[in-house]
């Protein structure tokens, strides 16, 4: 059976949360010294995914007009210079571009140094913004708007045979002021502020456009951020694990209020299962080798031993065997919250005494608010577990409590099956699975 593509969500749109909008955009910086291969980097990356949801803005077309007394001594101005950028226009324009907006982007002459009056660039709405330029990694202002920083690498011989090139064909200059710019402004401009800023990036890709491996990888990552639910592009630290129509299946089986008992408990132990093994996933591994039944030498993994499970009575129990069925004999803490609306109150909590040192796999099948989740992750800081080795697992969440705990707690990682419309008037998940405990052990008034 084929499955669908991507994650599957039950109704949530952007609209949802507009306070956090601004974040939806993915934002890839490309930096690098003069003609290291930067725009030839961005079209190729452009050019596989063929996909309208990804612009390019360079940072080329916010150079400031030269004054008339500039003009005279154009061979005298350093256009490597932060200086010669208009800094707060690009940091404006991104920021609209992060919140969903249209722009206009102004076209720059470079035989004439000035911005045209009567001409700007549309640079629609996009999911994808890729962000081009030798000091786009300078301001921190700008730095702080991007998802993922990219310089391109270059022999700076060969920079400079492609910045002679390029100046004298398309930008109808001689050899020789080529040369002298860049002894005296491109070559300095470079060390003191372009190079500096390359310990920013997250990836460095030598030999530019000619690195084509590198540039798959990274096609290959923004095609995964492309096919994400919004909040995965919000939130790093949200995982939803892939949706196929066997999930989806199961999910429409346990939303449904005919189900019997029987089924609803079976199929949701299958989901809890698929959660329960994707959040293990996420533990640190050491590498591990063995010995085969044919005499040949196995290099695999080592599973991470300091782990134990903690759920939030009562519902959380319910995905306990799961849990069992994939760690032998591990340890599980209880925490009970009483939930009343939009306020919870910790009744009772038994951990194991060494939890401090473990990994800790949180278990409750429903994130509403996020109050109680919040709650319980900060029983377990105060008990000395990392906020980093904490694993929040549910079946469902609703977009409010992954925006409360995901931003309260950015080195947890929250891992679920879907994403919910949200919450109605009385704080309850839509469409939801109803009260997952009275359902899941028999106990509800029908």
């Amino acid at each position: 059976m084929d499955s669908p593509s991507g994650a599957h969500f039950s109704g949530w749109r952007p609209s949802s949360i507009s306070s956090s909008s601004s974040h939806s955009v993915f934002l890839i910086g490309v930096s690098g010294g003069t003609a290291s291969g930067k725009t030839t980097v961005c079209d190729m990356i452009i050019q596989q995914l063929q996909d309208h949801r990804v612009v390019l803005v360079n940072q080329d077309s916010f150079y400031r007009g030269l004054t008339k007394d500039e003009l005279k001594r154009d061979h005298e101005y350093n256009f490597d210079h932060p200086d010669a950028f208009d800094t707060e226009q690009l940091v404006e324009t991104l920021i609209k571009l992060k919140s969903g907006q249209s722009v206009q982007v102004p076209v720059y002459d470079f035989k004439l140094h000035q911005r045209a009056s009567d001409r700007f660039q549309q640079v629609n709405a996009s999911e994808v913004v890729i962000l081009e330029g030798i000091l786009v990694f300078h301001e921190q202002r700008v730095r702080d708007l991007m998802n993922m920083k990219i310089f391109v690498d270059a022999d700076p011989d060969v920079r400079l045979s492609r910045r002679i090139r390029r100046d004298t064909v398309e930008r109808g200059r001689d050899v020789h002021s080529v040369l002298e710019q860049y002894a005296k402004f491109v070559k300095p401009a470079f060390d003191d502020f372009i190079l500096p800023s390359k310990k920013y990036a997250d990836i460095i890709i030598p030999r530019g456009g000619d690195n084509r491996v590198a540039i798959d990888l990274i096609v290959q990552h923004i095609r995964t951020k492309l096919g994400q639910h919004n909040l995965c592009k919000i939130y790093p630290n949200l995982h939803v694990i892939q949706s196929t129509f066997q999930t989806r299946g199961m999910h429409t089986l346990i939303r449904d209020t005919e189900i019997s008992k029987h089924d609803f408990v079976f199929y949701s132990d299958r989901l809890i299962r698929l959660v329960v093994e994707h959040g293990l996933g996420y533990l640190p591994f050491t590498e591990k080798q063995v010995i085969t039944p044919t005499g040949s030498i196995y290099i695999g993994v080592d599973f991470c031993k300091k782990l134990c499970g903690v759920s939030v009575i009562r519902s959380g129990e319910s995905m306990e065997n799961a849990l069992r069925a994939c760690c032998k004999g591990i340890k599980i803490g209880k925490i009970l919250i009483h939930r009343g609306g939009d306020e919870t109150q910790l009744i009772y909590e038994k951990l194991p005494k060494d939890i401090s040192e473990r990994h800790v796999l949180l278990m409750d099948p429903v994130l509403g608010t996020g109050n109680s989740a919040s709650q319980a992750i900060e029983l377990l800081i105060k008990k000395g577990v990392p906020e980093s080795q904490i694993i929040f697992l549910n079946l469902v969440s609703a977009p409010e409590g992954i925006q409360y705990v995901c931003k309260r707690f950015p080195h947890i990682k929250v891992v679920t099956s879907e994403i919910e419309e949200g919450l109605n008037d009385q704080f309850r998940v839509v469409p939801g699975l109803g009260e997952f405990g009275d359902r899941y052990f028999g106990t509800d008034e029908s």
